[in-house]
């Protein structure tokens, strides 16, 4: 006797649900539309629903993988500053 295993509601919903990576890289081409966006990580946590830690570690990430944006560390004072400018 075998037994089909049935994906789950919870194993759905996380393949619908854009990770925390894609979540912020929309949300960067977003505000950059129109041009180059300056932002603290810990500005833009709750528009993102993110940690501004979770922001920071992705920002690297985002830094060598993201189409369509080019993503600078601007400067550091009190939190870094990131320079994010949409590519063509």
């Amino acid at each position: 006797m075998s037994a089909t295993v049935q994906p789950s509601d919870t194993d759905r919903a996380s393949t619908d649900t854009p990770s925390k990576e894609e979540r912020l890289a929309t949300f960067l081409r977003e505000k950059a539309e129109d041009g180059e966006l300056y932002f603290k990580s810990k500005f833009i946590a709750d528009e993102v629903g993110l940690s501004a830690k979770e922001i920071g570690a992705l920002m690297v990430k985002l830094k060598d993988s993201a189409c369509g944006l080019t993503i600078e560390k601007w400067s550091y004072t009190s939190a870094t500053t990131w320079r994010i400018e949409p590519t063509n």
